[in-house]
């Protein structure tokens, strides 16, 4: 039974906690945020007694297997990015594995301190991007890994949100459904700079085409301008969606539905409920943090050095729509990019 902490009291630390419901390999035994008011709160509500305002105090005292960071990527109330200060506090403190709220990084800057991190840290981090973890997705790219839709062909992903808001989810679903192939090239479009200057800095809409290393070609779109609806709610960040196809069928899961179609089977597809599915999601990448520790071949498949090339591949769009030319990956983000953006939109 594996010791659990959580650093951040807010909403998604909610959904962390209401997940443990469905996890039978640890136990979540302490909690930190700097406001006491939700601390309190919170530790009320799941029936946590060990509560910190200080990150170094509870890491010392309780010394946690796997320690949820789920913060915003920003300080509260300021501009202050906080995503590399925090995953080195874990690792200096030596905590086994922690599970780090998306997006990993939010600009070029970060994005290299995190990749240096990644590259000298013990501690197992992998990136909160749930969706890997759906029920119906994991039976979806079970048939594509048994080849019930034959080779794949192309595949097509969206979210309508802002690029970095829902971008990783999309591009790690995409990962996903292909053995987590890198990517080696992309040419990207970009538009709109209303989001540019919010906590998380943003294009407004994006698309690309991207190349894998296993040959796929990939279309990706972002923004509520040219990505397709994939529910009913008004919800933005609700359309989520990605379809493979294959020389055989394919398949299409989306936030509120999905779709199957193959030789064996024909025309298949249904509602989803996607609340009962993502806490059973968020349950299940839990779990899987506690198998790799179990078992260092039992890689988490939202690891760190995956999650940081899917954002590679994001900052590669955003960077593609400032030159106008095909970026090879993984490329060397330049500083300054967000002021690039600003200056281009």
């Amino acid at each position: 039974m594996y010791k659990t902490a959580m650093l951040g009291c807010g909403g998604r630390a909610r959904a962390h906690a209401d997940a443990y419901r469905f996890v039978k390999g640890g136990k979540l035994a302490a909690v930190c945020d700097m406001n006491e008011e939700l601390l309190n709160k919170f530790g009320d509500d799941f029936g946590i007694s060990s509560r910190y305002t200080d990150l170094d105090e509870m890491l010392a005292k309780e010394k946690p297997d796997v320690l949820h960071i789920v913060t915003a990527p920003v300080l509260r109330g300021s501009n202050e990015r906080i995503r590399y200060p925090l995953m080195k506090q874990a690792s200096d403190a030596g905590v086994p594995a922690a599970i780090v709220e998306k997006p990993i990084a939010v600009e070029s800057e970060d994005w290299k301190q995190i990749a240096g991190l990644a590259e000298e840290t013990q501690t197992k981090f992998v990136v909160n991007t749930q969706l890997n973890f759906h029920p119906q997705n994991l039976e979806l790219k079970a048939d594509v890994a048994a080849g019930r839709i034959g080779e794949i062909k192309f595949i097509d992903a969206s979210a309508r949100s802002t690029p970095v808001d829902q971008g990783p989810h999309v591009l790690q679903l995409v990962s996903s459904y292909i053995d987590n192939s890198r990517p080696v090239r992309v040419l990207g479009q970009i538009s709109g700079g209303d989001h540019l200057d919010s906590a998380q800095p943003s294009p407004q809409y994006a698309s690309a085409r991207v190349q894998y290393e296993n040959g796929l070609h990939v279309s990706v779109a972002f923004g509520t301008a040219i990505a397709p609806t994939a529910s009913d709610d008004p919800v933005v960040f609700f359309h989520k969606r990605v379809f493979v196809v294959g020389t055989k069928g394919f398949v299409h899961w989306r936030f509120s539905s999905w779709e199957r179609s193959t030789h064996e089977g024909g025309y298949e597809g249904g509602p989803l409920n996607y609340g009962e599915q993502d806490v059973i999601a968020q349950g299940n990448l839990t779990e899987a943090v506690f198998d790799w520790l179990d078992d260092e071949s039992k890689v988490h498949p939202t690891h760190l050095k995956q999650s940081l090339a899917e954002f590679n591949l994001l900052l590669g769009i955003y960077y593609s729509g400032i030159t106008n030319e095909v970026i090879e990956l993984p490329f060397d983000p330049p500083d300054g990019l967000m002021d690039q953006l600003r200056a281009k939109l």
